[in-house]
């Protein structure tokens, strides 16, 4: 008798990767900015927040990982208590911006974000056309870091402008979709001050491992057990030393970070355009304006930030981002008449618009630091701060 032929298996329906897939929307709705501080199990809270269960959002973080529509995951941390940090506008010889960009992208570990931004209408500071990130481990110079790209990168001029404090700090694209203008916290925002904190070489261990970006295979429940074998302490001492870093506001919050700035493989863009706000607030009045300013749900970003004569002496500055310019401007101008009602006067304002753009962790570590002195002949001793 001849077997019957065997009913092949069928294959498993593929994971969705677009960021408006029901069950992606909710979980991102959470995963993007809502874990605050060290999770022993932060696949879990995202789990219990977005109301799936934990292996569903293991398998859906996992695919949207290996598709870029998720660029990394990972837990982040406040560098601004950990390094001198700053927000950097550069002027260039237009015919060295495109090499500017990729330099600073390419070979400079401590920069983070790497932006080509314009002003539809020549204003001040239009001319500082390449804005990045910068932050040193603590006893280097800033100055001096800048000074050396400078030369490298043939700029003309540099404008450092740490935070002074912050006001908002969180990204969250999907959750805030369709927000009316003016959609807005019921109470000021509240206020981040920077506080410059030193930690152990024990310290440094385990926040070398616990920052370090997941690879796929890593999401899942057992990711710190690893971490911890890595970083080569038990997992209890992992535990302790991060907890204790979260109670000292080192540890920031974990993240799955969108790719928001380059078209999706499957054609979807998270974002098309982000604005870099400014204001010039009467002194005195900058940290009423940041927090009246960071209330306003659309902004992921706020800060007190020292513009300079450079840039019309704007002091505090945020960051929206959406699909279409024009939503963009309404909620400034909402933003502009809230803060009028609220008494603040504005002596100027501008939006610089961001267009070629990279992102990655910027570097934070002393070790680090050192090395890539000696991998481009610098002296680290003559980059330490006065």
């Amino acid at each position: 008798m001849t077997a019957a032929p065997s009913t092949p298996t069928p294959a498993a329906p593929a994971i969705p990767t677009d960021t408006t897939e029901p069950i992606n929307a909710r979980l991102l709705a959470v995963s993007e900015d809502r874990i605050a501080g060290f999770h022993r199990a932060p696949f879990a809270e995202i789990a219990r927040l977005s109301e799936l269960d934990e292996v569903v959002v293991c398998e859906r973080i996992r695919a949207l990982l290996r598709a870029g529509t998720i660029r990394r995951v990972r837990q982040t941390l406040l560098a601004n208590n950990l390094a001198e940090g700053a927000l950097v506008a550069w002027q260039l010889p237009p015919e060295r911006l495109d090499a500017a960009f990729d330099a600073l992208f390419k070979d400079d570990p401590f920069s983070g974000h790497v932006v080509v931004r314009s002003t539809d209408t020549v204003t001040a500071g239009s001319n500082y056309r390449l804005w990045t990130t910068l932050k040193v481990p603590q006893g280097y110079s800033m100055e001096r870091h800048a000074q050396f790209w400078a030369r490298r990168l043939g700029a003309e001029h540099f404008r450092l402008m740490s935070a002074k404090c912050l006001f908002a700090l969180g990204v969250g694209h999907v959750r805030r979709r369709g927000l009316e203008p003016g959609a807005r916290a019921d109470a000021p925002a509240d206020v981040m001050h920077i506080a410059k904190i030193e930690i152990t070489e024990l310290e440094w261990q385990v926040l070398t491992a616990l920052k370090r970006e997941l690879t796929p295979e890593e999401v899942g429940p057992g990711l710190w057990e690893a971490r911890a074998a890595a970083a080569g302490v038990p997992v209890e001492t992992f535990f302790t030393v991060a907890e204790d870093l979260n109670r000292r506001k080192i540890i920031g919050r974990f993240s799955t970070f969108l790719e928001h700035v380059k078209q999706l493989t499957g054609g979807e863009r998270v974002t098309r355009f982000n604005g870099l706000f400014h204001w010039a607030v009467p002194p005195g009045r900058e940290i009423d304006a940041g927090r009246e300013v960071g209330r306003h749900h659309v902004i992921t970003h706020a800060y007190w930030r020292e513009g300079g004569p450079e840039f019309n002496h704007v002091n505090v500055m945020a960051v929206a981002h959406g699909m279409e310019k024009e939503p963009l401007l309404a909620h400034k101008a909402a933003i502009d008449a809230h803060l009028a009602e609220a008494g603040i006067p504005v002596a100027y304002t501008n939006v610089f618009w961001g267009g070629r753009s990279e992102i990655k962790p910027s570097e934070i570590s002393p070790i680090a630091y050192r090395e890539w002195c000696a991998a481009v002949g610098l002296d680290p001793e003559r980059m330490r701060g006065e």
